[in-house]
């Protein structure tokens, strides 16, 4: 999030290498049968790790529920007025139906991506049930008519794969999204343009936000 609102929409090669990244935390949390449920940009961590810049952690499994527990408890079908997860980034499911596994973390990946290439969250409103009934209702706008430059054709069909309606129609698996990531048609980002954007970032901080020097989360 800060990245984002610091230094604006990010480079479609380094949002996949990002974003594939991510995949490999859910990966992890899916095969062990359990769903994140709060995937959104402030919940992931970019940082430098050693040598290695632009490493990702993904934060705060305070909303995570094991795939085999079908009950939503605390959504909104059985608590009026709340809501598990952040709604600029929860899945159709989430709201409507008390089964939910792996794909609805892919489709809340799917809005992070589109908020890092865009610097925009995919649907917004002046209320939380405004923005998840267009979550339940709107088709999203292709993100790369909210950018100059476009989004590299790929890649699109790749976020808008994960923003499908229906769980089945969008990536089966976070591995599978991240292979498709990575097939994408985008500028590879390599270590060294991350280096260099690190050690850019930490002395000459973001136009949007120059009164804060810390850059950490996506």
């Amino acid at each position: 999030d800060s990245l984002v609102r610091q230094h604006g929409p990010v480079p479609a090669g380094r949002a996949a290498h990002l974003l594939i990244q991510v995949c490999a935390s859910l990966e992890e949390a899916h095969v062990r049968g359990l769903v994140h449920r709060d995937i959104k940009p402030a919940n992931i961590h970019v940082g430098r790790l050693g040598l290695v810049h632009d490493f990702v952690k993904v934060l705060d499994f305070g909303l995570v529920k094991p795939i085999a527990d079908r009950s939503l408890d605390e959504t909104l079908a059985t608590q009026a007025g709340l809501v598990v997860g952040t709604p600029g980034y929860m899945a159709p499911e989430m709201v409507v139906s008390d089964t939910v596994d792996g794909r609805a973390d892919l489709y809340a990946l799917g809005c992070v991506g589109y908020y890092v290439l865009t610097g925009q969250q995919v649907f917004d409103g002046d209320t939380t049930m405004k923005v998840i009934a267009k979550h339940l209702q709107e088709a999203p706008m292709p993100p790369s008519q909210r950018v100059p430059n476009g989004v590299p054709p790929g890649l699109e069909r790749v976020i808008l794969a994960c923003l499908a309606k229906k769980p089945e129609d969008r990536p089966r698996s976070a591995a599978e999204l991240a292979r498709l990531l990575a097939a994408a048609d985008v500028e590879p980002w390599t270590g060294e343009q991350a280096a260099e954007w690190w050690a850019t970032a930490t002395t000459n901080p973001g136009p949007r936000e120059s009164a804060d020097r810390t850059v950490t989360s996506a």
